[in-house]
């Protein structure tokens, strides 16, 4: 495609985006799918250039006050993913002069707000949590993220695979904590991949390989996924079972669960049982209450621990949005809670990195059942021969309490995670 026509694409494609009228991820697909002459790299050039000026929107912003012409091409201009030779080929010379003058603007002369590229309501608790290491978090958060893929144990060994895709040109190295894990750079088409059709890997990221490790479901338990979504917990945590004992897959969202039928095929898993819930107090909650070794509850959030791999959200959050979810949080722990039996372990967790989605929920529960005595996620975690297991945890009186993942300390997506067991 001709640069001009590329820009243009890319102009086009950030107008649609930047309504925030649905997520970038969709918006981009329907985009494609609205325009399938485009070849893999112009799709990846404006997949990248959209996801760019996402991160970095009040600096962009900022600095397209200086040029001219329709702001969704300066921004393009700003973001554009791809050599820039290539880029100014495409424009006149009066924006060559205005992006060479931008790309001369030095970081120690930005504002706070054009240097974390972060909304103030989101930027204020995180220094908060961090400290100095918010500028550390905050640069983190404008970089993409890694490809973090999960070997399923029950086809394969990870040596295995990576040697499988290192004969697919794929060079990887094992994820530092997650014993499953395997991480890549790039966006290889894994699809393609003869490891991939036939289950033996899934694409996740390392810290929800490590919710599932952590809730260290053994084979022949009865094990509730209660948010289970598509499913990549689910699948991990079957494995993780030797495809054994019992395991529902429970979401309101029946749409969700489709997805989760191909992954479920492949994965040569049969003791996976998903089930449309129509709310979190449906009947089949009350059918197995006090019967289940194992409930992992991935809670609904905000999902702003994710802002690497979907920058827009920080843009399409609110306050208010976050303290609705609060209230869901809060009602779905309480109700997955029924389900577990005398001895049994309840695992709550978000991809979230904010206190009141987390901590906040964690202690508001434990205060209102006093029949769950917290678990030390440090402790567990060093138990299952996690290397570094402090180091991934915070909270509590030895800083052991809760799984704590941030993007900038762990290259992973943030997370968070508190344990409880039953009361026999």
């Amino acid at each position: 495609m001709h640069p001009k026509a590329l820009l243009d694409a890319c102009a086009d494609l950030l107008q649609q985006v930047l309504t925030f009228e649905h997520p970038a991820d969709a918006v981009v697909s329907r985009y494609f799918r609205q325009h399938r002459e485009l070849g893999p790299r112009e799709r990846a050039t404006l997949a990248e250039t959209a996801y760019a000026v996402l991160r970095k929107k009040p600096l962009f912003e900022q600095l397209a006050r200086s040029g001219s012409g329709p702001k969704e091409r300066r921004l393009a201009i700003l973001g554009f993913y791809g050599p820039r030779d290539f880029l100014k080929s495409a424009l006149t010379p009066q924006e060559k002069d205005w992006v060479d003058a931008c790309d001369a603007v030095r970081e120690a002369d930005l504002l706070e707000p054009q240097r974390h590229n972060l909304p103030q309501w989101l930027a204020e608790p995180l220094k908060a949590q961090l400290s100095d290491e918010f500028w550390a978090l905050a640069q983190s958060l404008q970089e993409q993220a890694p490809l973090d893929l999960r070997v399923n144990i029950l086809q394969a060994k990870r040596d295995q695979i990576q040697k499988e895709l290192a004969q697919a040109a794929i060079q990887s190295v094992a994820t530092p904590f997650s014993p499953w894990g395997l991480r890549i750079d790039g966006k290889p088409a894994l699809n393609k991949l003869d490891a991939f059709t036939r289950g033996a890997l899934e694409v996740q990221d390392e810290g929800s390989q490590l919710l599932a490790l952590l809730l260290d479901a053994k084979r022949g338990e009865m094990v509730v996924d209660f948010c289970a979504g598509a499913g990549g917990k689910t699948l991990a945590i079957g494995a993780q079972m030797r495809n054994t004992g019992r395991l529902y897959a429970f979401d309101v969202s029946g749409h969700r669960l489709d997805a989760l039928k191909p992954r479920l095929a492949r994965s040569g898993l049969s003791n996976v049982h998903p089930a449309a819930l129509a709310h979190e107090r449906d009947d089949r909650v009350k059918r197995l209450a006090g019967k289940i070794d194992r409930v992992l509850v991935d809670a609904p959030c905000s999902g702003l621990g994710t802002l690497r791999r979907n920058p827009d959200l920080k843009w399409r959050q609110s306050p208010q949005a976050v303290q609705e979810l609060t209230a869901k949080q809060t009602a779905i722990l309480g109700s997955a809670a029924r389900l577990v039996k005398s001895g049994g372990r309840l695992v709550y967790a978000t991809c979230s990195v904010l206190p009141e989605e987390n901590e906040a929920i964690a202690e508001s529960f434990g205060a209102a059942h006093p029949d769950f005595v917290p678990l030390s996620a440090g402790e567990l975690l060093a138990q299952l021969k996690v290397e570094g297991a402090s180091s991934l945890c915070s909270g509590g009186e030895d800083g052991q309490r809760y799984l704590r993942l941030w993007p900038h300390r762990h290259q992973t997506d943030g997370f968070f995670a508190a344990l409880w067991q039953r009361r026999g």
